[in-house]
């Protein structure tokens, strides 16, 4: 997530670059046919090229609506990941006791127990954020795609890019949760059910007592409701009838659009020949300047036609990147970061040892 008020005019165009080129090319060509040519009749009127426009318009206002709802409510499925986390390790630090064990334990046993289900809760943590940075076939694929590939080698890059998962999991879970996470497919549901089943040895043993097992399982509950969120989002892409189709009307509005242009910017030019004859020019060559500059005006609507292209193209780009909200883009949420804020804080309550420092990201990055 990019943290500064405005993103760098430098960066955007760099961004764009590519395509800024191309619709200079695109405008280019119908001019020279239309003005050096002289094939007058390659024109399409503004009329119809401005419904389209306006139709254009309203899918990509559609588009970037519906990709900042995603972007939303996946910042507040972790909003409720990070206060959620910090009710379960209160519970973890104040309802687990002795008052109703079967055979005491003591502090340094106690604080184990504590360390054992808040470092399972990190691991959790760390399985969900793996799998919401997968690549998926209808993402970006930032690490492949050029633009974005050079922009994330610039300003930021994500951890799960470098650290396999298993490594950076492993730290926080015993050798036998270890297996058995890894030995089944969806490693952050299953050590969900793992911590489930070390909450009901606990109350076995009379370190829980049945009501705050109770509410202690319910929190499990709403991981596992709040992890489905998560997975509902990274799993079910922006219906693709509507990305393909938003795709082809902006390209097919970009295409025409010098054709559109070209006419105008030609009467224009017209009509400043008209006034150069109603007015006496002191010198002949200032008239002639002038008069060639009004015969050829046409050639300002290559600039005016590569702004609109980039205009409508770079909206169009802005609700795709936007769209996947875990794929680990500049505009996504920074769930790296945040796990490890997570982390951080959970270990602070039980007066934990060795913890990490926040994550130093450059260039304003945070992931």
């Amino acid at each position: 997530m990019y943290t500064r008020r405005i993103f760098p005019v430098r960066g955007v165009i760099k961004w764009t670059r590519r395509h800024i080129f191309l619709f200079l090319i695109l405008a280019t060509i119908p001019v020279i046919l239309f003005d050096l040519m002289r094939w007058k009749w390659l024109h399409i009127p503004w009329l119809p090229m401005g419904v389209l426009g306006t139709a254009v318009a309203f899918l990509v206002s559609f588009k970037n609506n519906a990709s900042y709802d995603r972007l939303w409510e996946a910042r507040k499925i972790w909003g409720g990941i990070v206060n959620t986390s910090r009710s379960w390790t209160i519970m973890v630090k104040d309802f687990i006791t002795n008052t109703h064990a079967k055979e005491q334990v003591n502090t340094e046993e106690m604080q184990a127990i504590k360390r054992e289900l808040v470092h399972r809760h990190v691991a959790w943590l760390t399985a969900l954020r793996y799998q919401l940075r997968a690549d998926k076939p209808w993402e970006m694929h930032l690490k492949n795609t050029k633009s974005n590939a050079e922009f994330r080698e610039a300003y930021y890059l994500v951890c799960e890019d470098t650290i396999p998962i298993k490594e950076a999991i492993e730290p926080y879970l015993s050798v036998e949760d270890y297996k058995e996470v890894f030995a089944k497919g969806n490693q952050a549901s299953q050590i969900l059910g793992i911590q489930s089943r070390r909450l009901k040895e606990l109350m076995d043993d009379g370190l829980i007592e049945d009501f705050r097992h109770m509410e202690m399982t319910n929190v499990l509950v709403e991981f596992y409701t709040l992890q489905g969120k998560s997975e509902r989002i990274k799993n079910f892409p922006y219906p693709r009838q509507y990305a393909t189709l938003n795709y082809l009307f902006v390209w097919s509005f970009i295409l025409l659009l010098p054709y559109g242009v070209m006419e105008g910017f030609e009467v224009i030019g017209d009509r400043v020949i008209e006034e150069l004859a109603k007015h006496e020019i002191k010198t002949d060559i200032m008239h002639r300047t002038q008069e060639f500059m009004a015969r050829h005006f046409v050639w300002f609507s290559i600039p005016f036609s590569a702004l609109l292209s980039w205009v409508f193209h770079t909206m169009e780009k802005i609700g795709e990147n936007t769209e996947n909200p875990f794929e680990g883009g500049p505009n996504d949420i920074p769930i790296t970061d945040m796990s490890r804020g997570i982390e951080i804080d959970i270990r602070q309550l039980i007066d934990d040892t060795d913890i990490p420092k926040p994550y130093e990201w450059k260039n304003d990055i945070v992931m």
